[in-house]
Parts: C-alpha cells; sequence; structure tokens
C-alpha cells in the first residue's frame, strides 16, 4: 500500500477537526486559501506537526474520489498554485499530492504547522474552530493560546524537509558522519541509522510512514544544506581580506555541508588562512599559528550554537583582516556581555548544543568562552572582545600585540578578563600575576599598578584586601 494510500485511510477513521478537513470536489480557491491558515494554526494549536484537507471523500467517509486537480486548476487566468503562493505568507509551507487507489482519483493537501508567527492568507489570520473557519480575531482565547505556542517552538524540532522515503532522506544526510564521530560503526541495514536517528530527533516518522527531516538534522548533517531551502542560508561562511578593511577580498568560501559534517574541515581551512610567527623555546625556535587554535574552534563553535535560527537571510561568517579574526552570528547574546565569563550557561538552541557537546565538537556548555580567553592568555594576546549589535553578535580575536604596542582600552579590558578568569578559578589577581599575562618583568611593576589603578576607576576591579598596599594587593571583578 502506497505511503499516501495509508495516509487517507488512516485519516479518514478521525472526524474534522481544528487539523484535518474532508473534501468530495469543492475547491474553491479562496476556501483552500483560508483553509491552508486556519488548518496551519490549527495544528500548532493542537500541538501537531501536519494539517491535512484531503478531497475524494463522502460524507459517510466514503472513498468517492474527486475530479479536482490541484495541477489544472485555476483563479482567474492565474495557476492557483502560484496565486497560492502569492497571498499565503511566507511561512506557509504545504503541499499537494495526487494519490490514485480503487480506480478512483483522490488529493491530499498536507500542511506543516504554523512557526514563529500565524500563517496567513491576504494578511489576514484564520483559525479552526472544530469544523468551522473563522478570523483567528474572533476568537481572541485561541489567538492568545496560539501565539504562546509558537513562542515555545524549537527551530530544531521544525521540518526541514517532509514526505520522504528512508531511502531519499538518508541520502540527503551525511549520516556516515554522524558513527564516525562516535567512533561507531556503520549499521549494515538502514533500519538501524534509522533507529539513531530517530532517537536524536535528526529525522521524524510521519503518520503515513514516510519521514521527514527536522530542522536539527539538516543543520548538522545535510550534505548540502541547499537541498534545505529554510536552512540554505545558514551555511558557515569564511572569507579572507588583504588587509584591516574589506576593500581586498581575496577568498570567499561557503562550506556546504551541514555543521557537524564539516565542521573539523573547516576549522582546517580557518587556520591555514592564519598568518603564523616564531617564537623561541628551550633555545629552539617553533612556528607556531598567531592565533591559539582551540580559540579559534570555540570562537566558531560559539557562533554556530549560539545563533538566533529565527532571523533569516544571514548566517555565521568568519572574517579573516590582517590584524584580527571576527566570527559573528544573527542573534545578541543572551547574557551580559561583561559577566560572559562567569554567567550560568543559557542556549537558545539547546538540543542542537548538547547534541553538538555529545558528538565532541564543542566543550561543556558554558565553557566556551572561558577556554577561548584562557588561550589567548597563555599565549600573552590582547582579550578576545565581544561585540554587541541589533541582531547579531561579533567576536573578535587579535594577534600577539606587545604590551608597549596595545591600545589603553585594549590593556584595560586585558586586565578586567584577567581578574575573571582568576575569580573562576578561585584565585585573586594581583600585580605579579598580571606582569605575567603580559610577559612583563618586574621593572614594569609600576606601570601594571597604574593600569590596576585605572580598571579599577572604571568599575571594572575591585580590592579583594583592602588592609594590604601597593604590590600586596589582590582583586576581584566588579561583580565578586
Amino acid at each position: 500500500m502506497d505511503g499516501k494510500e495509508r495516509l487517507i485511510r488512516e485519516l479518514i477513521k478521525s472526524p474534522e477537526s481544528e487539523w484535518l478537513e474532508f473534501k468530495h470536489n469543492n475547491y474553491n480557491p479562496e476556501d483552500i486559501g483560508r483553509n491552508i491558515s486556519a488548518l496551519a494554526n490549527g495544528a500548532t494549536l493542537k500541538g501537531r506537526s501536519h494539517a491535512y484537507v484531503v478531497w475524494g471523500i463522502g460524507d459517510n467517509r466514503d472513498l468517492v474520489g474527486t475530479e479536482f486537480d490541484h495541477r489544472t486548476a485555476k483563479q482567474g487566468n492565474e495557476d492557483i498554485l502560484n496565486w497560492l503562493t502569492r497571498l499565503l505568507s511566507d511561512n506557509a509551507r504545504y503541499e499537494f499530492h495526487a494519490v490514485s487507489f480503487d480506480q478512483k482519483r483522490f488529493v491530499v493537501l498536507e500542511i506543516e504547522g504554523a512557526v514563529f508567527s500565524p500563517v496567513t492568507f491576504k494578511k489576514a489570520e484564520y483559525v479552526r474552530v472544530g469544523s468551522s473557519t473563522k478570523s483567528l480575531n474572533d476568537v481572541p482565547e485561541l489567538k492568545d493560546k496560539l501565539w504562546k505556542r509558537l513562542h515555545g517552538v524549537r527551530f530544531e524540532e521544525i521540518y526541514a524537509k517532509s514526505n520522504l522515503s528512508a531511502e531519499d532522506a538518508l541520502k540527503l544526510l551525511s549520516h556516515a558522519t554522524y558513527f564516525d564521530v562516535k567512533e561507531e560503526p556503520v549499521p549494515t541495514r538502514a533500519e538501524g541509522i534509522l533507529y539513531y536517528f530517530e532517537e536524536e530527533g535528526i529525522m521524524r516518522k510521519q503518520e503515513d510512514g514516510r519521514y521527514s527531516i527536522t530542522n536539527l538534522g539538516a543543520i548538522l548533517f545535510a550534505k548540502h544544506m541547499s537541498s534545505f531551502p529554510g536552512i540554505s542560508r545558514k551555511a558557515l561562511r569564511v572569507v579572507q581580506y588583504g588587509g584591516k578593511g574589506k576593500t581586498d577580498l581575496i577568498r570567499d568560501y561557503e562550506f556546504e555541508g551541514g555543521y557537524i559534517a564539516v565542521f573539523d574541515e573547516a576549522i582546517r581551512y580557518i587556520n591555514a588562512l592564519l598568518p603564523t610567527r616564531e617564537v623561541i623555546e628551550s633555545a629552539m625556535r617553533r612556528t607556531v599559528s598567531a592565533y591559539p587554535p582551540l580559540a579559534i574552534r570555540e570562537a566558531v563553535a560559539n557562533a554556530l550554537i549560539h545563533q538566533d535560527f529565527s532571523i533569516t537571510g544571514t548566517g555565521p561568517m568568519v572574517e579573516v583582516f590582517s590584524d584580527r579574526v571576527e566570527v559573528s552570528n544573527p542573534g545578541t547574546p543572551m547574557v551580559e556581555i561583561e559577566r560572559v565569563i562567569d554567567s550560568p550557561p543559557r542556549s537558545r538552541n539547546e538540543r542542537l548544543a548538547s547534541l553538538m557537546r555529545k558528538l565532541r565538537v564543542c566543550e561543556e556548555l558554558g565553557t566556551g568562552w572561558d577556554k577561548m580567553a584562557s588561550e589567548c592568555e597563555k599565549n600573552m594576546l590582547p582579550a578576545p572582545r565581544m561585540v554587541r549589535y541589533e541582531e547579531s553578535t561579533k567576536v573578535v580575536l587579535f594577534p600577539h600585540t606587545p604590551y608597549k604596542d596595545m591600545p589603553p582600552e585594549d590593556r584595560v579590558y586585558a586586565c578586567y578578563v584577567h581578574a575573571c578568569l582568576k575569580h573562576v578559578f578561585n584565585e585573586q589577581m594581583n600585580n605579579a600575576s598580571l606582569r605575567v599575562r603580559f610577559g612583563l618583568d618586574e621593572s614594569s611593576t609600576s606601570a601594571i599598578s597604574r593600569l590596576i589603578s585605572e580598571t579599577g576607576k572604571r568599575g571594572l576591579i575591585k580590592p579583594y584586601n583592602s588592609d594590604k598596599a601597593g604590590r600586596y594587593m589582590r582583586y576581584v571583578p566588579f561583580w565578586a
């Protein structure tokens, strides 16, 4: 039995409702448009992923067949499919299916539940009340409930692609990567792969036995993000410039695959673009990257995990300049920038973050920024900066800069970050620890004392032991 035939036979066992309607031959385009809006909103209200309209069903749930053909139907001189696309809101996602069995023809309209905002038709919102279609404004209690539901919808659980056979679904995903990262053998049968992917929320089995790939699955394991229109702009992009500005573009590369599928390759690619410097250890010269590899890895992982997927048209990006690396993502930070080192971990994409940690792509939740800042300190680099914009966040990493050449603002910020890191490890900053952080000897004691004094005047640090004086004083962040 075909999957859609099985679906029809299951659906006719249910009464018409907020997510289900049956028709014989009635295919008035205006009704179809209103019903897509109403059923999409109704499905979300009822906690269902899909809603359905089935043509070819009689009054007694008889399988009578239909004359309706969505491929040839028109509204005026315009094809109905184009007409609906033009008048429905952008978040309306639906698909018509022609089904034939028992020498009869049926049409199934499969509608995904509304996400982020109600689905509208001609800029009006509709909802199903029982088996009736009403303006959402006429039932304010349902409107309030719908918005509460919409605010609770997680991006990771929304379907990126539906109505796939198991074989076609697996072809779209780098499923071998999942088992490679886990260091486990790939199951020899598709059923074994599907079991793991359903358990992880990467795929879901539909009522008709076919499969949907969730946004979580697509964003992490897609072979080509372009195969999933809803996330195609979320691919990781790496841009290199020849100077300190954006006028001299050298290369612009976009990684086509899902984040886990391409993560290690992307990190290698970024590191290959970075300048190197020579250091002397035990009288031996050694070439190292101008940026700590762990700091780069954490900055990129954080950008992928903490981005706001509801902001469309943009995605995570790494920009390599001659004097810095900028890693940006859509969405503002969920914690105060000044408290990023000590704040309890928060993420707007919990399932994505959890799976990336489980597959060892990133560190434990909340430790990424600590490790990034700590690596910069160990390598005597300026402290990494986090910059908040209206709808995005940018992390800026800098190469080694001698203390004497470091701008005053960067010195003050590095002093504050050093105090934060010390506090996290239940220690306190003092003159000596800050000199070590900048690679300075005891002759710089007075200069470091002035820096500590300036940082204190700006309200970023405070004394830990006021009874001590001069170089014996210790300091903690202002919030400690």
